[in-house]
């Protein structure tokens, strides 16, 4: 396998157009096409992580979490997001990140975590925000629809998660008046002509629009192309997960329940006796807390929570369980590795290394 093979094979299970529209994900250092023979995965790219890779080289490190959050000038040495990555490279290791799009996916990092706390019947909520995309619209004669959108989807057009091609079109009918020095493919100088067409329309990320709409002008038969680019926001995946907590549970018991199967210590901010629904979040999910409400939910189970934050939730009715950041992630990230381990020929678990930066006071 290449470098690009086990990035494919993330993309399968977790399409990587899917995380939220802040994230890195995908490849974030390396060569695609270099061969892949010794994978590791880790939670979150730390020194003590680093300095595994170097003591026992890998040709490829899957993190969880992103290593580079945010643009860089330069790679040097110290203790850094760069230096990090800096010390990764001169150690021959790629890196790639499977994050928020690895916590939407069926059987990723959200489902894991349901599933690890025993919650049945789930639905998915929150949406990620994941849709930095465009619509771009064009009106075509129905003889050249197919080979536009196709040239369209080769040139990034129509991905909706494991789907491409997706397009939709419209039959109706283009008036236009061609000035007398035009040189229209069909109708007539100086006159109001009727044509029938096709309505194409066809989504894209932001970074692929020049390149879509070069490829439809290139291709469109008239003179002049009519094309349409609207902002959109759509098909986000959906980050957390809600459903029925095991039998006879109280929101006091089940925070003691959080506690033992996730390990540590687990705050609870308690607004409610009754449990019929749990809404979870893996990592800092304070922000779906109207969401969890939503749903119906009367405890969400999730990390990152300021006080602030959960003295809104007891006003709306909704009891925090915040077992810690990274507490939440770890039944995916075991996940993570299992799907990278039942793939590659020599697969590394560095997911045991804790990311925490907190430490326990005794």
């Amino acid at each position: 396998m290449t470098i690009g093979d086990v990035i494919e094979l993330i993309g399968r299970t977790a399409p990587f157009e899917k995380a939220a529209s802040w994230d890195p994900v995908g490849l974030q250092l390396g060569d695609p096409d270099r061969t892949a023979v010794r994978v590791a995965v880790c939670h979150e790219v730390t020194e003590s992580v680093v300095s595994a890779v170097e003591a026992d080289p890998v040709d490829l490190l899957v993190s969880y979490h992103p290593l580079l959050f945010r643009p860089t000038n330069r790679l040097v040495a110290g203790r850094s997001p760069a230096g990090r990555a800096y010390r990764l490279l001169h150690a021959g290791a790629a890196l790639a990140v499977a994050h928020t799009n690895y916590d939407a996916a069926p059987g990723g990092v959200a489902d894991a975590l349901a599933e690890a706390l025993g919650i049945e019947d789930t639905a998915g909520f929150g949406p990620a925000g994941s849709g930095d995309n465009v619509k771009i619209v064009t009106f075509v004669p129905e003889s050249h629809v197919e080979r536009i959108a196709e040239a369209m989807g080769r040139a990034g057009a129509g991905r909706i998660g494991n789907y491409r091609a997706a397009s939709f079109r419209s039959e109706g009918i283009g008036a236009f008046q061609p000035e007398s020095w035009a040189n229209p493919t069909s109708g007539d100088v100086d006159r109001l002509n009727r044509e029938s067409e096709i309505r194409l329309e066809m989504i894209a990320a932001r970074s692929a629009e020049a390149a879509v709409v070069a490829a439809l002008v290139e291709l469109h038969p008239y003179e002049e192309p009519a094309y349409d680019i609207y902002e959109r926001r759509g098909n986000d995946a959906l980050v957390g997960r809600v459903g029925r907590p095991p039998g006879g549970t109280s929101v006091r018991s089940f925070a003691q329940l959080v506690a033992a199967r996730l390990g540590g210590e687990t705050r609870l901010s308690w607004a409610s006796a009754d449990l019929n629904l749990v809404a979870v979040v893996p990592g800092s999910g304070a922000d779906f807390i109207d969401a969890a409400v939503a749903t119906g939910a009367r405890a969400l189970v999730t990390g990152d929570v300021s006080h602030h934050q959960a003295r809104r939730a007891i006003d709306l009715g909704l009891s925090i369980i915040d077992p810690g950041h990274t507490r939440t992630e770890r039944p995916g990230v075991v996940g993570l590795y299992n799907l990278i381990a039942d793939a590659v020929s020599d697969a590394v678990d560095l997911t045991g290394i804790d990311p925490s930066p907190w430490e326990g006071v005794r």
